[in-house]
């Protein structure tokens, strides 16, 4: 009997060095990221590709929204200027579109350069690059320019949102990628314990710690891409807001003072 008992034992040692280890010292969760099954190990890299990813598309988006911002408020500035003039002439308008190039990463200025050069267009082939006021009665649709500042601004929309929904699909799937890599890690743990016939904590620490792993790191990838993405959203509504109000400040001064 006492054969079979220490046979049975030098076979549990062999079959789990890992645990056998375990019960001596403490859990290294390192080691037990190197030690994981195949589909446990595929399962952490594809999250800690998406979390550099999302860190990356973060860094990214908040360099752009934070220039867009700052420069869009100095654009206004610009735009609504007194110094430029009292009232709305063909030489302030020519001062604002000046320096709408020293703005180049404001969606507000490149609305306003779609705007002015349907403008500028519809008052003439002599001049692509002036207005005049009263000019363009015949020649200019205001329907064309509204098109035409409208498509800039989803344009600019568009290109403030872009890589946005990787961030959102991170936040939603991430979790779930490592739900699974940890369930997968749990069922080789049973499986493992029904074949060694043993359930002790030494044997079962090991597997369930490292399938728990799976889901730590899903965590961590999907909880600063949720965050992120609400951020950056709000920030885009904002911005989003403050082109339509610009749409209208502009479409009203170009009635009132070129399409008399």
């Amino acid at each position: 009997m006492d054969d079979v008992l220490y046979a049975n034992l030098v076979t549990l040692q062999v079959a789990t060095p890992g645990a056998a280890g375990a019960a001596h010292g403490r859990l290294d969760p390192w080691q037990l990221v190197l030690d994981a099954s195949p589909v446990v190990k595929l399962v952490m890299l594809l999250l800690v590709l998406m979390s550099v990813g999302c860190w990356f598309i973060i860094g990214g988006k908040l360099v752009q929204l934070l220039r867009a911002s700052g420069q869009s408020a100095r654009f206004l500035a610009v735009f609504w200027d007194k110094a430029l003039g009292a009232s709305w002439t063909t030489e302030r308008l020519e001062g604002v579109y000046a320096q709408v190039r020293g703005f180049d990463a404001s969606p507000l200025a490149r609305v306003f350069h779609a705007g002015y050069v349907e403008l500028a267009r519809g008052a003439g082939p002599a001049d692509a690059t002036a207005v005049e006021p009263g000019q363009g009665a015949h020649h200019t649709d205001l329907d064309n320019i509204e098109r035409s500042l409208k498509r800039a601004m989803n344009n600019e929309v568009t290109l403030l949102e872009n890589l946005l929904p990787f961030l959102a699909t991170t936040g939603s799937v991430a979790p779930f990628i490592g739900l699974f890599g940890t369930v997968w890690g749990v069922m080789n743990s049973f499986i493992g314990i029904g074949n060694l016939g043993n359930a002790s904590l030494a044997v079962v620490a090991p597997g369930i710690a490292e399938a728990l792993i799976a889901t730590a790191i899903g965590l961590v990838a999907a909880i600063p891409a949720v965050m992120a993405y609400n951020y950056f959203l709000r920030r885009i509504r904002v911005l989003e807001s403050e082109m339509d109000a610009f749409t209208s400040d502009y479409l009203n001064i170009v009635r009132r003072h070129f399409l008399n």
